[in-house]
């Protein structure tokens, strides 16, 4: 692929849901919409090369987005080959028991420390059995290996069993239904060479999409700034906050909705109380670049002879 048109993007950067055609792998797909776009570019949750589905790219400065990107829960339609005729009823009954709290130890082939991990699985439902070929959607945490939890369902069944096929249909907030295939990319970012440049900024979604799970803290306009330079939230740059606990994610944002920056919180929500002294958040990533508010607040003056 060849292009590279500099597409303006938001402040924050921006956000591109891929549908990954099976072959080429993550990284591949990642650096060809970072050709056409012209842009640094990053992916979010890889995806084997003979794994299709929903990959969202961050463009931009929105590649600081990850920690929260990776962590988001996905959703899977898988092919399952049994290696014996379980039945539908023992297969129905294997699927509610692998519900909840699973242990996996990463595959061999895999490219991080074969550690054993704990993983929730929220759903896994039979759609479709015929034969020895069954269709399965499972919903589960960030880090999940469908692969594995086929062969051991395989196992729990007594018949063995391996993955023949899988598909990403959900990362997070973000659905197949919205991803874009590389073509349409391509045809956008034509057409916004000719001027006909709503197409691609449909395409490209802002960074406060990836943050809708997070717990919100919505601050006032004076204290911007300062939190684009890297200074701790106060209660009193704060007008109101959403629910969470003392060392949890959470995302702030303007007024206006824009995404400020993430953090960490450093007291839990009951102790953030909006116009009272005393830290209540960390920035981690900041989004808004410095002087996109102004400033309000001030430089502490420097003594006579203070060395700069």
């Amino acid at each position: 692929m060849s292009g590279g048109v500099p597409v303006p993007l938001l402040p924050g950067g921006g956000l591109l849901v891929i549908d990954k055609p099976r072959g080429p792998s993550s990284h591949q797909v990642t650096a060809w919409a970072g050709e056409i776009l012209g842009q640094k570019v990053g992916h979010a949750g890889t995806l084997d090369p003979g794994v299709s589905g929903v990959l969202v790219v961050m463009v931009g400065s929105a590649v600081r987005l990850a920690p929260v990107l990776l962590s988001h829960d996905k959703e899977y339609m898988a092919v399952v080959r049994f290696h014996g005729n379980p039945g539908e009823g023992a297969v129905r009954k294997a699927c509610s028991e692998f519900c909840g709290r699973i242990y996996q130890r990463p595959p061999r082939r895999s490219s991080v420390a074969r550690n054993l991990r704990i993983r929730t699985v929220q759903s896994l439902d039979l759609l479709e059995i015929e034969g020895r070929l069954a269709v399965l959607r499972i919903s589960c945490d960030a880090g999940t290996y469908i692969r594995s939890l086929c062969h051991h369902l395989g196992l729990a069944l007594g018949c063995g069993a391996h993955m023949q096929e899988l598909r990403r249909i959900r990362s997070g907030p973000f659905r197949e239904d919205s991803a874009h295939t590389l073509a349409e990319l391509r045809d956008a970012a034509d057409a916004f060479c000719t001027g006909m440049t709503r197409p691609l900024e449909e395409m490209v979604l802002p960074p406060e999409s990836a943050v809708a799970g997070l717990p919100h803290i919505v601050i006032r306009d004076s204290a911007v700034d300062a939190l684009c330079h890297g200074a701790a939230l106060a209660g009193v740059g704060i007008v109101s906050c959403g629910t969470f606990g003392k060392g949890d994610r959470v995302s702030v944002l303007t007024r206006k909705g824009e995404l400020v920056c993430t953090g960490r919180a450093l007291v839990p929500s009951g102790e953030a109380v909006p116009g009272k002294p005393g830290l209540v958040a960390a920035p981690e990533s900041v989004f808004l670049p410095r002087g996109t508010y102004p400033r309000g607040w001030k430089r502490k003056e420097r003594g006579p002879g203070t060395r700069e």
